[in-house]
């Protein structure tokens, strides 16, 4: 069992959970993730760490409420398994001058990153309310930039539309790094494929062991198949399958939201 030690709210549906697991904190890189079970009757689920401290022994995740296992974890005190760290971490010493961009959740992975590697920080979200982590940003990060779908909070527009800005404006990236929604990641493909610029993506398909064993992250990538849990999670932006990702993702949702709907009564 692995103790919650403290839950926080960061935005509607959207919580930092800080747990006791002493070899996860003290082995893990930026870029890594855990899988979790929230009981013994619970899936197994992916999650990025977003934070470690060996000393106290506690790893942070950040979850967003959609789905019937995150449901439960709201109401959670321990997690039966937390199995971690998993992956390969972030390696980005060969760049000289980073972007990280994130969406929504994908944020939690940029405060690790931005402390490890310095770099341009650009962060979006539908309003302002889904905007969270800035304060450590804006001081990891050599600048940060936010965008908001609605111009509530930032400039409004998509991180793609920062991103461009800066590009066209002079700036030198050699790499940028994407991780977030799908759609937002695919999008940050293209354009810095339009630029030649090098592009990472954090993929976060379907996963279930970790290991490679079931199979069922797998990815299209340059036409091979590749595994997110062992060759992952990171992976070249301009040869990822998209489409493929974003229908495999998909395959559950009617599914999940259905039994999600039945034990909470259509609450979330």
């Amino acid at each position: 069992m692995f103790k919650i030690i403290n839950k926080r709210k960061l935005a509607p549906n959207v919580y930092e959970y800080a747990v006791a697991a002493p070899a996860v904190a003290a082995n893990a890189l930026p870029g890594q993730f855990v899988i979790l079970r929230a009981d013994e009757t619970g899936e197994r689920v992916p999650f990025t760490i977003c934070g470690t401290d060996a000393e106290s022994g506690t790893v942070k995740i950040l979850v967003q409420t959609v789905g019937v296992s995150t449901a439960k974890m709201e109401k959670a005190e321990y997690f039966t398994d937390f199995a971690g760290p998993l992956g390969k971490p972030t390696d980005l010493t060969q760049y000289k001058n980073t972007a990280l961009v994130g969406g929504g959740v994908g944020a939690g992975l940029l405060v690790p990153l931005a402390g490890r590697y310095p770099s341009d920080v650009i962060v979006g979200a539908r309003d302002g309310s889904l905007l969270f982590y800035t304060d450590e940003l804006r001081k990891l990060s050599k600048n940060l930039y936010l965008t908001t779908d609605d111009g509530s909070r930032g400039k409004k527009g998509f991180v793609t539309d920062a991103l461009m800005e800066n590009i066209e404006g002079g700036v030198k990236y050699d790499c940028v790094l994407a991780v977030g929604p799908l759609p937002m990641m695919r999008a940050v493909a293209e354009l810095t494929k339009r630029y030649n610029i090098a592009c990472l993506v954090s993929m976060n398909p379907i996963m279930i062991d970790g290991t490679g064993m079931c199979g069922c992250c797998r990815l299209s990538v340059g036409g091979t198949t590749l595994y997110a849990c062992v060759d992952g999670p990171e992976f070249d932006g301009h040869l990822v399958d998209f489409e493929e990702a974003i229908n495999r993702n998909n395959a559950y949702r009617d599914i999940e939201r259905a039994h999600l709907c039945r034990i909470t009564g259509g609450a979330k």
